[in-house]
């Protein structure tokens, strides 16, 4: 076979065009006619707010590269502008088939339910068309502000991702009012936007008790702009909304006050250049001009949609009061058979090692490792990192009071967290007041590592509690996102989260590690080694295996090497919920790679890897996914759990996600994905509904789990159909 180069761009895929692909699976969970109407519906929710956020970073991003005469191309071989124009179709098409998807088949069957939207105010009777024009001048009325453009007055400021209502408006012909005419056959222009403080849907009355009616805010204003234009006839009005670039980028050595700095760019967001504009498809083409001259947006920033603009709306209507027979029964966060409530979590953590596992087991061990430290006498120390908190806490109280306790708390706080920003200030300045010491991380790189230590006096001297995650100290998205954590009190790792937090404090490099291995100095080349060791085994005629579970693969580098081990002969198995730019199916390539991404009610985000290693089964966890961005400009921690009876849990979980039939998808040799089906004969398995019924089962009274059971991985045909 002839010499394949497989640095070569055909043999990747465009990052961007790999996220979209992601988008349009999560958006195919609506069609799953199993689901509850409110849970299909709450995707189509997902997927626009998914959007808004790729636009306002990834597109905006593409512009600026653009704008800079940047042509260097991606690993897939596509400049920015190429990127951009390939975006747009595919954009396009995931727009068009997210409206279908609403319009065509979920509307008709929310009204099934007992669940009418009314998307124009014309389809009102006439005693719900009084109920809003009464609830207009009562509620909203006193809150609008309406903005006029003319000679004399600039085009207004719109504000990032708000709703508004543009009008062309023109005086009645029995009255003089006063103000400059835009020339356009006396036609003035006048936008309002469309209160966020306000309910998005609003409850009407309906004839049937047993029927919820609602129809959005923009057409009860719709309906009454001429209580807003006195002496004015409104000619036309149509919604709108605007993107813009809300990315930033801080000189964090030339800033004297990170902190200070990056409020004034929160504020600047808002105004940044206009990246996409929404109209509805009837808008008026006048109306439609002037929204493209004056917001300075080109055609191909245009999206004209068939439906009610911005979907996001869906996801606060998934939570509205009653209909539970339209959502899936709730899944209750199951106790960890090694900690009950009331016990002292550090006693159990000395009997060994504990995995925790996200959101099938309680995030309560996490949040009680912090409580119990805060109030405990022997305690003299906490140190942690905080990339997202939720936004009430109990973390950040417990620190505080901790600190108020006369402990030594140090906090690292990483402000640059995209769009947590602002919420992570404002829990920075709480920790200082309450005596915390409180760190930005380090100059030129976010701290993205989910670690914490406590310090604790006992008999037999100092000894160091460690808690090393894969996900966020978020108590509220724990209970959405599938995680993985230990709690260890091995000396080595808590030597290794001390040189951790002496390194984000101060100016301490530590000459090796332990255990951890810490990104960015040290974490790309010990995956390369792991890799590079199971090629050397593959040519050596052994045995040889990869599996790896992360959200996103898009590093040149580690694809090469994966190559590099598929054509070895290396087996590998690549769990990748998001981006992967890696080709799977090449002859010469990659035949020996598997990609699968799993899409279910939890967000995937445990990253975990495995390393077959002549049968010793090395296993890591972390934060890291395979991406740029994590191997070399972000604080990262990647551990290795060694505690055997915990590597086969994990390896447990990377098996029973491998044998998802149900929620699964697998990358062709084209690039795209298809949903796996369970072969002829074999039941359906879905690894997020086998790991509830086993939290659930490891959890009853008569599972001695302090046995220590070795988990038994629950094949498809084993797995009904529930």
């Amino acid at each position: 076979m002839a010499h394949i180069n497989i640095s070569d761009a055909k043999y990747y895929d465009n990052r961007e065009l790999s996220w979209l692909k992601f988008e349009r699976r999560v958006l195919n969970e609506a069609l799953v006619k199993e689901l509850p109407i409110l849970e299909r519906l709450k995707f189509v929710g997902i997927t626009s707010s998914n959007l808004d956020e790729f636009f306002m970073v990834r597109v905006a991003s593409l512009k600026d590269m653009e704008h800079a005469g940047y042509t260097k191309p991606d690993i897939a071989g596509m400049t920015p502008t190429e990127q951009l124009i390939a975006i747009n179709e595919k954009t396009r098409e995931l727009v068009d088939f997210e409206y279908s998807t609403f319009n065509r088949s979920l509307t008709p069957l929310l009204k099934e339910s007992g669940i009418i939207l009314y998307e124009k105010y014309e389809d009102l009777n006439e005693n719900q068309l009084k109920y809003i024009d009464s609830f207009f001048m009562s509620q909203v009325y006193p809150v609008l502000t309406p903005m006029a453009f003319d000679a004399s007055r600039p085009f207004p400021l719109i504000r990032n991702k708000s709703l508004n209502i543009a009008a062309l408006i023109e005086k009645k012909a029995d009255t003089v009012g006063v103000g400059t005419k835009t020339g356009n056959d006396d036609v003035e222009f006048a936008t309002v936007q469309v209160p966020s403080v306000l309910p998005r849907f609003v409850s009407l009355p309906s004839d049937d008790k047993n029927r919820y009616c609602f129809i959005l805010l923009e057409q009860i204003i719709e309906r009454n702009m001429d209580k807003l234009f006195l002496n004015y006839n409104v000619v036309a009005a149509s919604p709108y909304r605007i993107m813009r670039n809300a990315d930033f980028n801080i000189d964090e050595e030339g800033a004297e006050d990170l902190l200070i700095e990056i409020e004034k760019q929160i504020k600047s967001r808002q105004w940044g250049e206009v990246i996409r504009l929404e109209v509805e498809s009837s808008v008026n083409k006048k109306l439609l001009a002037i929204l493209k001259k004056n917001l300075g947006v080109n055609e191909i920033d245009i999206y004209k949609i068939k439906g009610p603009i911005d979907l996001t709306f869906l996801m606060k209507l998934y939570g509205i009061e009653g209909h539970s027979n339209l959502r899936s029964p709730k899944f209750i966060p199951q106790e960890n058979p090694r900690l009950r409530p009331g016990e002292k979590i550090f006693d159990e953590i000395k009997r060994g090692d504990i995995l925790l596992h996200h959101p099938y087991q309680t995030f309560d061990p996490v949040v009680d490792f912090i409580a119990q430290a805060a109030f405990d006498p022997q305690v003299l120390a906490i140190k942690q990192t905080l990339y997202r908190v939720s936004g009430n806490s109990p973390i950040i109280t417990s620190l505080a009071r901790a600190a108020e306790n006369g402990k030594q708390v140090t906090v690292l706080v990483e402000l640059k967290a995209r769009f947590d920003e602002e919420n992570n200030i404002i829990w920075a300045k709480k920790l200082e007041k309450a005596g915390c010491h409180v760190i930005y991380g380090l100059v030129g790189l976010k701290t993205h590592c989910k670690i914490a230590l406590v310090v604790r006096r006992e008999e037999d001297g100092i000894k160091r509690y460690v808690h090393l995650g894969t996900g966020n100290y978020n108590d509220s998205t724990a209970k959405l996102y599938t995680d993985c954590g230990i709690l260890t009190c091995r000396e080595s790792y808590g030597e290794d989260a001390t040189a951790v937090f002496n390194m984000l404090s101060g100016y301490s490099e530590p000459a090796s590690w332990n255990k951890l291995v810490v990104a960015p100095l040290w974490l790309r080349d010990t995956f390369i080694r792991l890799i590079d060791r199971e090629i050397r085994h593959a040519r050596d005629g052994k045995e040889a295996h990869i599996i790896a579970k992360m959200n996103s693969l898009c590093d040149k580098e580690i694809i090469e090497k994966l190559y590099e081990a598929s054509n070895a002969g290396v087996k590998i198995e690549l769990i990748i919920r998001g981006i992967c730019c890696l080709r799977t199916g090449i002859e010469g390539v990659s035949e020996n790679i598997h990609v699968t991404s799993i899409v279910g009610a939890y967000l995937e985000h445990a990253r975990i890897f495995y390393f077959y290693n002549s049968g010793r089964e090395d296993i890591y966890m972390g934060s890291a996914d395979w991406m740029p961005r994590n191997l070399d400009r972000r604080v990262e921690i990647i551990f290795p759990v060694e505690d055997e009876f915990l590597k086969k849990q994990v390896k447990h979980i990377l098996d029973v996600q491998l044998a998802d039939n149900l929620k699964a998808y697998e990358m062709t040799d084209d690039g795209n994905y298809v949903r796996i089906k369970p072969l002829r004969g074999k039941k359906s398995a879905s690894a997020q509904e086998t790991f509830c019924r086993e939290a659930k089962r490891n959890n009853e009274p008569e599972f001695d789990f302090a046995r220590r059971r070795t988990f038994t991985p629950i094949l498809a045909n084993e797995v009904s159909d529930e």
